[in-house]
This record gives structure tokens, sequence and C-alpha cells, in this order.
């Protein structure tokens, strides 16, 4: 996966580029070299794609034939997966429509319009001779197709920088030299984010021509009173969703921390709907099912972090302290486990329940069953929210303390740790960041010790596989001695914790 990092400008037919040399952290340009570039689009025919700015092409031409997806990440930067050229012109490669079904949600893939367009590339490089930005000059004929295609002619400026990195900021920077030089030239910033953004839109606003298909609304947020609890409650669900949506292609290739991200937006708006119940009522059953996805990532999380944790562990012991196939029981073997949970988790993806779920969000964000309070001012009754998920994290402590044996009270200190959990979640959705740093040291505090309790219990399962085995199992019993070590240290520390963050929390609460 790319990260492309590119301006794009609107230009007369008759702009002239200017002289490209003599830009800071620019030593030679080379070119121009023109290619004349073939791309057809492919969307559903209600241009869903379209309608959250993702495009899908099949390009024929220049420097990088071959399929194309492009999948908003943020302004100025987008991920772009590529796919080899394939015989047929009608049908996306499978790989590809898998990755937009979170989007497309069933309906059929088609050509929707076609961009042939002759380019102009002078390339920037730098002191080893190295290619920095590319500027395409690009004289374009659009069409849309239909009974009537809709054809549309025009010329724009892209700079790219070559290789992106969104970190790089001297890259950034000369990025913004050659665009500086640019609009002096004359060029002004795109009013489309891409090329066929603006080629629907003008066929869109094409009043003459042949009807043509009515691009899927993207559902926005219901429109709620400025400053009111209700746009505050709305405006993070809505990001929630935008990230759950943004992880999809992500985890259906296994991409690093991802399953962990759209879990956490699965668990953030599960909690945000279960915290914010006085301001939007009956979302029992999305609560329900946001639970099941979750739930549904949840194995192949777990299983990435036991695999990660041991593999840490295990890379500070001496050599002479790990014996017999150890790290094949705990590192292979855990990671075959943790392609099968993919396996799964790619069902879950494909089924009608999981775009069951993303149509509910989708309605619940366009028409919320807002209650009366939502209407009033945030300050008003947020406050009160925040600090009663706070009391909920007090009172399940309070209970866990009370059991009368230490099992009992290990057992519910997990009902704290949920608790500061979704407290935290509710601290951020609020914006109170020292609220949600506080219930997060409890959480993870917490967290040390029942993870290591979890890694304990794996690792005599493992223990007892490799003895039934026939096979060393003295590293098993060093491993499990770290992680009670572990555990134990982060039961000592809690009561610390604990009182240091009711203090504080006190005190902001007020």
């Amino acid at each position: 996966m790319a990260i492309e990092i590119e301006d794009k400008f609107d230009v007369p037919v008759e702009y002239e580029i200017p002289e490209l040399t003599g830009i800071r952290g620019c030593a030679q340009v080379v070119g121009p070299k023109t290619h004349q570039l073939v791309a057809i689009y492919f969307d559903t025919p209600d241009l869903r794609l379209a309608a959250r700015g993702i495009t899908l092409r099949r390009r024929r031409g220049g420097a990088d034939p071959g399929w194309h997806l492009k999948l908003p990440k943020a302004k100025g930067v987008r991920q772009e997966i590529t796919h080899p050229l394939t015989r047929s012109i009608k049908v996306v490669p499978p790989e590809l429509a898998e990755l937009v079904r979170a989007y497309t949600r069933g309906a059929d893939l088609e050509p929707v319009a076609e961009l042939d367009t002759k380019r102009s590339v002078t390339l920037l490089l730098g002191p080893g001779g190295e290619t920095l930005v590319e500027v395409a000059d690009d004289r374009v004929k659009g069409t849309v197709y239909g009974e009537q295609p809709h054809v549309e002619r025009w010329r724009e400026i892209e700079a790219e920088l070559v290789g992106g990195d969104e970190d790089d900021e001297s890259a950034r920077e000369l990025l913004r030299r050659v665009g500086k030089r640019l609009r002096k030239a004359g060029a002004t910033p795109a009013g489309s984010a891409n090329k066929l953004a603006r080629l629907l839109a003008a066929a869109e606003a094409d009043t003459e021509g042949a009807a043509r298909p009515a691009r899927a609304p993207v559902p926005e947020v219901a429109s709620t009173r400025p400053g009111s609890a209700g746009e505050v409650v709305l405006k993070y669900l809505s990001a929630q969703v935008t990230a759950l949506l943004a992880q999809d292609p992500r985890v259906r290739r296994a991409g690093d921390d991802a399953v962990h991200q759209m879990r956490v937006a699965c668990r953030r708006m599960r909690s945000a709907l279960k915290a914010f119940k006085t301001i939007i009522s009956g979302t029992e059953e999305l609560q329900a099912e946001l639970q099941w996805l979750g739930n549904d990532l949840g194995e192949a999380r777990d299983l990435e972090v036991i695999r990660a944790r041991y593999d840490r562990q295990l890379g500070s012991l001496s050599p002479e302290l790990i014996s017999g196939p150890v790290r094949q029981r705990l590192g292979a073997d855990l990671e075959a486990r943790e392609r099968q949970a993919y396996v799964m988790i790619g069902e879950t993806l494909g089924s009608e329940r999981y775009f069951a779920l993303l149509d509910a969000l989708d309605a619940l964000l366009a028409a919320p069953p807002l209650t009366k309070l939502a209407r009033k001012p945030a300050e008003e009754v947020l406050g009160a929210v925040a600090a009663r998920e706070w009391a909920r994290v007090t009172t399940a402590y309070d209970r866990a303390q009370a059991k009368e044996t230490e099992e009992e009270r290990e057992l519910a200190m997990h009902d704290v740790r949920k608790a500061a959990k979704r407290a935290r979640y509710t601290a951020e959705a609020l914006g109170m960041g020292e609220l949600a740093a506080l219930a997060e040291s409890v959480q993870e505090t917490l967290g040390l010790y029942q993870d290591g309790v979890v890694a304990q219990e794996l690792l005599k399962k493992e223990a007892q596989a490799a003895r039934t085995a026939g096979e060393d199992t003295f590293t098993y019993g060093v491993l499990l001695g770290m992680e009670r070590a572990t555990a134990e240290r982060a039961h000592e520390k809690f009561p610390r914790v604990w009182e240091r963050t009711t203090a504080a929390a006190a005190k902001l609460l007020g």
C-alpha cells in the first residue's frame, strides 16, 4: 500500500508551466516526458465509491499501468493500492473488489467513466539524482458512460512527492515551494479532489444530457443545534464510524494494528451509546451488534498481542534458558491460529449482518433518536454524564473490595477495568483529556495484571501440550515466572494508582 501525497491545481488551457529550476531543495530538473494514459473507472450503478471520495480504475500507459484503488486517509494524503493489469477490462480483480465491500455492500462494480489523458511529466531531482517531486501537466478528455455519454475537456497540474513520506517535513516543504511557484504563474488549487469527481460533477450538472445515475448520498450527521449536547455526541459517533470504515480495507489485508483500531472504534461507539443514552435513546440493538463485531475481531487481536508478548520475552532470555521447540509453539503455532482468526474475520466482514450494521450506523447519524436533553447546551448536560461514568468506576471498585475472598475480588476487579475503559472513552468524547488520562491509568494498570494472568494460563496449556509431546518444558517455567512477577508488580502498584487517580478525579469533577 502506497501513500500518495500530492497537490492538484486547476489551470487554463493556455497556462505555461513556470521554470522549476532554482527551487531550494531541488538540484536538477528533468523533462518533460509525455505519456498517453487511458483509465476506466469502476463504481456501483449509484456511484457509492465516488460519494465517499474513493476511486477504482484500470489504467493503461505511463510508468504505472495497472489497477489502482485510492482510499481517503486525510487531507492531501491518500492510500493507494495497486494490482497488475488483467486481461478483462470489465471485471474488477476480486482482491480489490473485496477491499471496498464496506462501501459497495453487495452492489456490483461496473465501468462508469473513462479518462483519456495526455500527460507531460517533469521530475525534480535531489543532489544524489533521486526523484523528489513529479510535476504532471494533464490535458484531459473525460467521458461518463450512459445512453448519451457526457464529455468534458480540461487541463490540470499535479505536483506529487515520489515515494511520499508523510512524516518527511523537508520533502513536504519542497512540495510547498513547487506549489507556490505554480500558483504564482496562475495556477489555482483544484476545485475537485480528483479527476473523476470533477467529471462526475460536470455530468450531474448537465441538465441537457441524458438522465444519469444519482450519486449515493454520503450519510451526513443530522442537523443539530450548535453547541448542543446532541451535536457533540453525534460528531463523536460520526468520527468513530469514519474510523471503522477507514480500517475495514486494512483489516482485510491484515494491516499492522488495523484489527485493534477497528475494534477500538466499535468499543468507543458502544461505550458512547451506553453513556449517552439520555441524549440518544433506543440504541440497545445497535450496541449488541457493535459488541458482536468487536468480539469477532477480538481473537485475532488477542493472538497478535500475546504472540508479540512472548516474542519479546524470549528475545530477552539468554540462549541457555531456551530449550525445546518453544519458539515454534509460541511463535509459528500462534501465528497459524492468528491467520485462521483472520479467515473468520473475512467471513464476518463479508456477511449480510455486517453490512446491516453499517447501514444501521449510517441511519443513526442521518436520523438519530435524540431526546429533549440533546437540545440543551452541552456544558449543562455532558459534564454530569462524565461524572456519572466516573462514579460507575468507584462503585465497581467498592463492590470488588467488599467480596469475601481474594479470588472473588480479582474477578470483580475486571468490572472495574471495564468501567474505567468506558469512563475513559466518555471523557475522550467530551474532550475532557485530564479525566480520560486518569481513567486510562486505572484501566492500564489493571490491564497489566489481567494480561499477565491470561498469559500464564496460556503458557500452562502450551507447557502441557509440550510435556505430552515429550518436549523440554523448562523455558515455559521461566516464562511463567516472568509473567507472575509482572502481574504481581501491577497488583502491588494498583492501590497507589487508585488513591492518586480518585483524588485527582474528585478535584477535577468538583
